[in-house]
């Protein structure tokens, strides 16, 4: 299994030398962009991934571009590699393959995020020390680093942090998904409560940047009356993203959270697959605060280590619609219906009789993988002390 360990690098005088090699990236970055850009404009076509490399072998070898070598070899590349995946978005939202993908653009030297590092250019010297090139580096170990070490990124975050990305793979395979499905629960999300579980239960959201508004927007004012650029507006700046920081870390905690309890208590977790996006056009900021996308990322990890399965149900499956009961579907239902009645007579909540049918669709999807045993209910009350 691959995953990324993320540690943040202690400050020292030493950091300016991997900020430098971010910002060199940043240059070889543009230089393509710019590159691509010509190389469309003369023969219609977009020069590909080996041609970009090979040319920037030849350019590291000129005076101009000798500085480039400081990144490193294989650093180099990876840039042209992200920038081929970036250009392959592109074609396929072109082709219809995917959503809306803009073309790559430039980018400023303090605004390029991070390198990347191979297979050489570092050395994992134990404990808290990383070797990158000729120094060694210290970083804040809040856990251990287990399994085998593939590649690492050097990411620099808008508070002029830096953190070393470590993506490991582990040996210990993960556990085994139990075979009797014992505690199957759906999960409908909504804008008034997070989720909504088929056995009754809601789990209410904290709106973390809510609750943090009134902190941003002191600090917003505060950066608005500072001279851009100058040392003072640097320091706003700062403190506004870590401000910004704060609110993420704690969402993201929550979310970890969340994610355990739920595996503590069903053993099969259905979600649904959502047009976030579309979301994002009709209710703007209050779907970015809930962030579910993110919870399901984080879902999905925490289900794969601890041996629960995940089901997901088709985004085009009528979840609200649809009657738990008798499998009648009301096409008249509208986003304002809280409450309607089928034509069987039964009184529907719509979030909760949402969730009772992905819980069914997404445990039929799982057939091949999973055997349902007897469903029984479980209470949440008293188990959870989180909800």
């Amino acid at each position: 299994m691959r995953g990324t360990l993320k540690y943040r690098l202690y400050r020292s005088k030493h950091n300016r030398v991997l900020v430098g090699r971010i910002e060199y990236a940043s240059e070889i970055w543009n230089h393509f962009v710019a590159l691509c850009r010509r190389y469309y404009r003369l023969y219609g076509t977009y020069p590909g991934y080996y041609k970009l490399k090979r040319h920037l072998t030849k350019l590291k070898r000129q005076r101009r571009f000798q500085h480039w070598n400081e990144v490193g070899s294989q650093a180099a590349q990876m840039v042209i590699k992200r920038l081929d995946l970036s250009y392959q978005a592109y074609f396929d939202y072109k082709t219809g393959k995917r959503s809306r993908v803009g073309l790559p653009s430039f980018k400023k030297r303090t605004k390029y995020p991070s390198f990347t590092l191979t297979q050489a250019g570092w050395k994992y010297l134990g404990a808290n020390r990383m070797r990158i090139g000729s120094r060694t580096f210290k970083f804040v170990l809040c856990r251990e680093v287990t399994g085998e070490i593939k590649t690492v990124t050097i990411k620099r975050d808008r508070c002029g942090d830096l953190w070393l990305c470590l993506c490991v793979v582990e040996s210990a395979a993960p556990p085994t998904p139990h075979e009797e499905v014992m505690h199957p629960v759906g999960m409908d999300f909504g804008l008034k409560t997070f989720l909504t579980l088929s056995d009754g239960s809601e789990i209410e959201s904290p709106l973390f940047f809510k609750e943090g508004q009134v902190e941003i927007a002191r600090l917003n004012r505060a950066l608005s009356r500072k001279r851009k650029a100058s040392r003072h507006w640097r320091a706003a700046r700062g403190r506004l993203a870590r401000a910004h920081r704060r609110i993420a870390w704690k969402r993201r905690d929550w979310f970890f959270k969340t994610a355990h309890d739920l595996c503590d208590c069903f053993d099969f977790i259905g979600i649904e697959d959502l047009c976030l996006k579309g979301m994002q056009r009709l209710w703007g900021s209050s779907v970015n605060d809930l962030a579910f996308g993110e919870f399901v990322e984080v879902l999905r990890y925490v289900c794969h280590k601890r041996g629960v399965v995940l089901g997901q149900v088709e985004r085009s499956y009528p979840s609200s619609k649809r009657c738990s009961q008798c499998g009648a579907v009301n096409e008249k239902l509208t986003l304002s219906d809280r409450h309607w009645r089928c034509v069987c007579g039964v009184v529907h909540d719509r979030d909760a009789n949402a969730s009772v049918n992905i819980r069914d669709r997404a445990w039929s999807l799982s057939q091949g993988t999973v055997r349902p045993g007897v469903a029984r209910r479980v209470p949440l009350e008293g188990r959870i002390p989180l909800f």
